[in-house]
Protein backbone atom coordinates (compact mmCIF):
# COMPACT_ATOMS: atom_id res chain seq x y z
CA UNK A 1 0.00 0.00 0.00
CA UNK A 2 1.47 3.31 -1.00
CA UNK A 3 1.36 6.40 1.11
CA UNK A 4 -1.18 8.77 -0.32
CA UNK A 5 -0.59 12.44 -0.82
CA UNK A 6 0.37 14.83 -3.58
CA UNK A 7 3.82 15.66 -4.81
CA UNK A 8 5.71 18.85 -4.20
CA UNK A 9 3.93 21.95 -5.40
CA UNK A 10 6.01 24.07 -7.72
CA UNK A 11 5.82 26.82 -5.12
CA UNK A 12 7.89 24.64 -2.80
CA UNK A 13 10.91 25.18 -5.04
CA UNK A 14 9.95 28.65 -6.22
CA UNK A 15 9.84 29.84 -2.63
CA UNK A 16 13.48 28.92 -1.98
CA UNK A 17 15.38 32.16 -2.74
CA UNK A 18 18.83 30.56 -2.92
CA UNK A 19 17.60 27.74 -5.13
CA UNK A 20 16.00 30.25 -7.53
CA UNK A 21 19.45 31.68 -8.22
CA UNK A 22 20.39 28.40 -9.92
CA UNK A 23 17.40 28.79 -12.22
CA UNK A 24 18.25 32.41 -12.93
CA UNK A 25 21.82 31.55 -13.92
CA UNK A 26 20.63 28.75 -16.20
CA UNK A 27 18.09 31.11 -17.74
CA UNK A 28 20.93 33.47 -18.61
CA UNK A 29 22.92 30.69 -20.26
CA UNK A 30 19.92 29.53 -22.25
CA UNK A 31 19.44 33.06 -23.58
CA UNK A 32 22.32 32.33 -25.97
CA UNK A 33 21.12 31.99 -29.55
CA UNK A 34 22.72 28.58 -30.01
CA UNK A 35 24.40 25.76 -28.15
CA UNK A 36 28.10 26.26 -28.90
CA UNK A 37 31.38 25.72 -27.04
CA UNK A 38 30.89 28.84 -24.91
CA UNK A 39 27.36 27.71 -24.01
CA UNK A 40 28.58 24.26 -22.96
CA UNK A 41 31.45 25.67 -20.92
CA UNK A 42 29.03 27.87 -19.00
CA UNK A 43 26.64 24.95 -18.53
CA UNK A 44 29.44 22.69 -17.29
CA UNK A 45 30.57 25.26 -14.73
CA UNK A 46 27.02 25.78 -13.47
CA UNK A 47 26.30 22.08 -13.11
CA UNK A 48 29.51 21.36 -11.22
CA UNK A 49 29.09 24.37 -8.94
CA UNK A 50 25.57 23.23 -8.12
CA UNK A 51 26.68 19.75 -7.04
CA UNK A 52 25.48 17.62 -9.94
CA UNK A 53 28.89 15.99 -9.71
CA UNK A 54 31.65 15.59 -12.26
CA UNK A 55 30.56 12.16 -13.50
CA UNK A 56 26.96 13.15 -14.20
CA UNK A 57 28.00 16.50 -15.71
CA UNK A 58 30.45 14.82 -18.10
CA UNK A 59 27.84 12.25 -19.10
CA UNK A 60 25.35 15.00 -19.93
CA UNK A 61 27.87 17.04 -21.93
CA UNK A 62 29.09 14.01 -23.87
CA UNK A 63 25.53 13.11 -24.81
CA UNK A 64 24.81 16.68 -25.95
CA UNK A 65 27.87 16.61 -28.20
CA UNK A 66 27.04 13.15 -29.48
CA UNK A 67 23.55 14.27 -30.49
CA UNK A 68 24.92 17.53 -31.93
CA UNK A 69 22.25 19.56 -30.17
CA UNK A 70 22.52 23.19 -31.23
CA UNK A 71 19.15 24.69 -30.30
CA UNK A 72 18.58 25.79 -26.65
CA UNK A 73 14.96 24.70 -26.71
CA UNK A 74 15.92 21.26 -27.97
CA UNK A 75 18.57 21.11 -25.26
CA UNK A 76 16.04 21.91 -22.56
CA UNK A 77 13.80 19.06 -23.75
CA UNK A 78 16.78 16.73 -23.81
CA UNK A 79 17.82 17.67 -20.25
CA UNK A 80 14.31 17.11 -18.92
CA UNK A 81 14.14 13.67 -20.51
CA UNK A 82 17.71 12.71 -19.56
CA UNK A 83 17.39 13.73 -15.92
CA UNK A 84 13.97 12.12 -15.51
CA UNK A 85 15.43 8.82 -16.69
CA UNK A 86 17.71 8.84 -13.64
CA UNK A 87 14.59 8.11 -11.58
CA UNK A 88 13.24 5.32 -13.76
CA UNK A 89 12.64 2.03 -11.98
CA UNK A 90 13.10 3.67 -8.57
CA UNK A 91 10.39 3.37 -5.94
CA UNK A 92 9.99 7.07 -5.19
CA UNK A 93 7.11 6.72 -2.76
CA UNK A 94 7.06 5.30 0.73
CA UNK A 95 5.44 1.89 0.23
CA UNK A 96 4.03 0.29 3.35
CA UNK A 97 2.32 -3.06 3.84
CA UNK A 98 -1.23 -2.92 5.13
CA UNK A 99 -1.20 -6.25 6.95
CA UNK A 100 1.88 -6.02 9.18
CA UNK A 101 4.00 -3.69 11.27
CA UNK A 102 6.27 -1.57 9.09
CA UNK A 103 9.64 -0.49 10.50
CA UNK A 104 11.17 2.72 9.13
CA UNK A 105 14.72 3.37 10.37
CA UNK A 106 16.21 6.86 10.16
CA UNK A 107 20.00 7.24 10.13
CA UNK A 108 22.57 9.89 9.38
CA UNK A 109 25.36 12.00 10.82
CA UNK A 110 24.94 14.57 13.57
CA UNK A 111 23.21 17.82 12.68
CA UNK A 112 21.30 16.75 9.58
CA UNK A 113 17.85 17.29 11.09
CA UNK A 114 17.22 13.56 11.50
CA UNK A 115 15.17 13.69 14.70
CA UNK A 116 13.04 16.50 13.28
CA UNK A 117 12.52 14.43 10.14
CA UNK A 118 11.21 11.56 12.28
CA UNK A 119 8.71 13.86 13.96
CA UNK A 120 7.58 15.33 10.65
CA UNK A 121 7.24 11.86 9.12
CA UNK A 122 5.07 10.77 12.04
CA UNK A 123 2.80 13.74 11.38
CA UNK A 124 2.74 13.02 7.63
CA UNK A 125 1.82 9.36 8.14
CA UNK A 126 -0.81 10.18 10.74
CA UNK A 127 -2.45 12.57 8.26
CA UNK A 128 -2.42 9.85 5.61
CA UNK A 129 -4.35 7.28 7.60
CA UNK A 130 -1.54 5.39 9.32
CA UNK A 131 -0.99 4.72 13.02
CA UNK A 132 2.66 5.57 13.72
CA UNK A 133 4.71 5.19 16.88
CA UNK A 134 8.29 6.34 17.53
CA UNK A 135 11.27 4.52 19.06
CA UNK A 136 13.78 6.85 20.75
CA UNK A 137 16.80 4.70 19.85
CA UNK A 138 19.22 7.62 20.07
CA UNK A 139 20.28 6.88 23.62
CA UNK A 140 23.72 8.49 23.45
CA UNK A 141 22.37 11.93 24.34
CA UNK A 142 19.66 12.72 26.88
CA UNK A 143 18.82 15.78 24.82
CA UNK A 144 17.98 13.56 21.83
CA UNK A 145 15.47 11.59 23.90
CA UNK A 146 13.90 14.80 25.16
CA UNK A 147 13.78 16.23 21.64
CA UNK A 148 11.94 13.27 20.15
CA UNK A 149 9.52 13.24 23.10
CA UNK A 150 8.71 16.87 22.38
CA UNK A 151 8.08 15.99 18.75
CA UNK A 152 5.83 13.11 19.83
CA UNK A 153 3.72 15.45 21.94
CA UNK A 154 3.69 18.03 19.17
CA UNK A 155 2.26 15.64 16.56
CA UNK A 156 0.24 13.42 18.90
CA UNK A 157 2.27 10.23 18.50
CA UNK A 158 3.49 7.87 21.25
CA UNK A 159 7.23 7.65 21.90
CA UNK A 160 8.89 4.55 23.39
CA UNK A 161 12.05 5.55 25.26
CA UNK A 162 14.50 4.40 27.90
CA UNK A 163 17.20 6.18 29.86
CA UNK A 164 20.30 7.75 28.38
CA UNK A 165 22.92 5.09 27.71
CA UNK A 166 20.42 2.25 27.23
CA UNK A 167 21.05 -0.30 24.49
CA UNK A 168 19.43 1.14 21.32
CA UNK A 169 18.56 -2.35 20.07
CA UNK A 170 16.73 -2.99 23.35
CA UNK A 171 14.73 0.20 22.84
CA UNK A 172 13.75 -0.98 19.37
CA UNK A 173 12.72 -4.39 20.70
CA UNK A 174 10.50 -2.78 23.36
CA UNK A 175 9.06 -0.42 20.75
CA UNK A 176 8.15 -3.35 18.50
CA UNK A 177 6.35 -5.04 21.41
CA UNK A 178 4.52 -1.79 22.21
CA UNK A 179 3.60 -1.28 18.55
CA UNK A 180 2.00 -4.71 18.33
CA UNK A 181 0.20 -4.29 21.66
CA UNK A 182 -1.20 -0.88 20.66
CA UNK A 183 -2.17 -1.88 17.10
CA UNK A 184 0.26 0.54 15.46
CA UNK A 185 1.25 -0.19 11.87
CA UNK A 186 4.35 1.99 11.42
CA UNK A 187 7.30 2.18 13.82
CA UNK A 188 9.69 5.08 13.18
CA UNK A 189 13.14 4.46 14.65
CA UNK A 190 15.25 7.50 15.52
CA UNK A 191 18.85 6.26 15.71
CA UNK A 192 21.80 8.16 17.11
CA UNK A 193 23.39 10.75 14.90
CA UNK A 194 26.82 9.42 14.14
CA UNK A 195 29.80 10.25 12.02
CA UNK A 196 30.05 7.93 9.05
CA UNK A 197 33.65 7.17 10.09
CA UNK A 198 32.70 5.60 13.43
CA UNK A 199 32.69 1.86 12.71
CA UNK A 200 31.46 0.89 16.21
CA UNK A 201 28.37 3.04 15.81
CA UNK A 202 27.74 1.66 12.34
CA UNK A 203 27.86 -1.81 13.90
CA UNK A 204 25.13 -0.65 16.28
CA UNK A 205 22.91 0.01 13.25
CA UNK A 206 23.51 -3.54 12.06
CA UNK A 207 22.53 -4.82 15.51
CA UNK A 208 19.26 -2.89 15.35
CA UNK A 209 18.56 -4.44 11.95
CA UNK A 210 19.23 -7.94 13.35
CA UNK A 211 16.88 -7.37 16.29
CA UNK A 212 14.10 -6.24 13.93
CA UNK A 213 14.48 -9.29 11.71
CA UNK A 214 14.74 -11.74 14.60
CA UNK A 215 11.72 -10.28 16.42
CA UNK A 216 9.39 -9.88 13.44
CA UNK A 217 10.76 -12.42 11.00
CA UNK A 218 11.38 -9.74 8.37
CA UNK A 219 13.65 -6.73 7.94
CA UNK A 220 12.93 -3.02 8.20
CA UNK A 221 10.66 -1.82 5.41
CA UNK A 222 12.65 1.36 4.92
CA UNK A 223 16.16 2.49 5.84
CA UNK A 224 16.17 6.22 5.19
CA UNK A 225 19.38 8.23 5.36
CA UNK A 226 18.83 11.88 6.27
CA UNK A 227 21.29 14.23 4.58
CA UNK A 228 21.87 17.96 4.84
CA UNK A 229 21.57 19.64 1.43
CA UNK A 230 23.93 22.44 2.49
CA UNK A 231 26.85 19.99 2.71
CA UNK A 232 26.93 19.45 -1.05
CA UNK A 233 29.47 16.90 -2.26
CA UNK A 234 30.30 15.82 1.30
CA UNK A 235 27.05 13.85 1.51
CA UNK A 236 28.23 11.42 -1.18
CA UNK A 237 30.73 9.77 1.16
CA UNK A 238 28.15 9.71 3.95
CA UNK A 239 25.58 7.93 1.81
CA UNK A 240 28.20 5.47 0.56
CA UNK A 241 29.29 4.51 4.08
CA UNK A 242 25.77 4.08 5.44
CA UNK A 243 24.77 2.09 2.36
CA UNK A 244 27.65 -0.28 3.04
CA UNK A 245 26.47 -0.75 6.63
CA UNK A 246 22.78 -1.32 5.91
CA UNK A 247 20.79 -1.50 2.69
CA UNK A 248 19.44 2.00 2.15
CA UNK A 249 16.03 2.32 0.53
CA UNK A 250 15.79 6.09 0.27
CA UNK A 251 16.99 9.56 1.14
CA UNK A 252 15.39 12.39 3.10
CA UNK A 253 17.00 15.69 2.08
CA UNK A 254 16.82 18.49 4.65
CA UNK A 255 17.71 22.19 4.87
CA UNK A 256 17.03 22.93 1.21
CA UNK A 257 16.18 26.49 2.18
CA UNK A 258 19.84 27.00 3.13
CA UNK A 259 21.44 26.17 -0.21
CA UNK A 260 21.28 26.97 -3.91
CA UNK A 261 22.83 23.59 -4.73
CA UNK A 262 19.85 21.28 -5.17
CA UNK A 263 21.83 19.39 -7.78
CA UNK A 264 23.05 17.09 -5.01
CA UNK A 265 19.70 15.31 -5.40
CA UNK A 266 20.65 14.23 -8.92
CA UNK A 267 24.18 13.38 -7.84
CA UNK A 268 22.99 11.01 -5.09
CA UNK A 269 20.50 9.26 -7.35
CA UNK A 270 23.09 8.88 -10.12
CA UNK A 271 25.81 7.64 -7.76
CA UNK A 272 23.80 5.09 -5.77
CA UNK A 273 20.55 4.42 -7.65
CA UNK A 274 18.75 5.26 -4.41
CA UNK A 275 15.63 7.45 -4.57
CA UNK A 276 15.16 10.74 -2.78
CA UNK A 277 11.77 10.12 -1.17
CA UNK A 278 11.18 13.24 0.92
CA UNK A 279 12.53 16.77 1.15
CA UNK A 280 12.29 19.14 4.08
CA UNK A 281 12.71 22.78 5.00
CA UNK A 282 11.97 24.61 8.22
CA UNK A 283 10.93 23.31 11.62
CA UNK A 284 7.15 23.19 11.29
CA UNK A 285 5.53 19.78 11.64
CA UNK A 286 4.23 19.88 8.07
CA UNK A 287 7.57 20.91 6.53
CA UNK A 288 8.11 17.51 4.92
CA UNK A 289 7.11 16.86 1.32
CA UNK A 290 7.14 13.77 -0.90
CA UNK A 291 9.73 14.30 -3.62
CA UNK A 292 8.48 14.66 -7.21
CA UNK A 293 11.40 14.51 -9.69
CA UNK A 294 9.51 16.00 -12.63
CA UNK A 295 8.43 19.09 -10.71
CA UNK A 296 11.92 19.42 -9.22
CA UNK A 297 13.66 19.28 -12.63
CA UNK A 298 11.13 21.57 -14.29
CA UNK A 299 11.57 24.07 -11.45
CA UNK A 300 15.19 24.82 -12.37
CA UNK A 301 15.20 24.28 -16.14
CA UNK A 302 14.75 27.58 -17.99
CA UNK A 303 11.32 28.55 -19.18
CA UNK A 304 11.89 29.33 -22.84
CA UNK A 305 9.70 31.35 -25.14
CA UNK A 306 7.80 29.27 -27.68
Amino acid sequence: MEVKGGGIKLSFWDNLPKFRKFTERLQKIFSFSKVDDEFLEELETEFIQNDLGLSLTNEILNEIKKRKISDPEELRDFLLDFLLKLFENLDLKLSLDSDKLNIVVFLGVNGTGKTSAVGKMAYYLKNNGYFPIIAAADTFRAAAIDQIKVWGERVGVDVIAQKEGADPASVVYNAIEASLARDKNVLLVDTAGRMHTKSNLLEELKKIERVIEKTLGYSAKENLVVIDATLGQNVIKQVETFNNAVELTGVVLTKLDGTAKGGVILNVVKSFNIPVKFVSIGEDKDDLEPFDPKEFIESFLPRLES
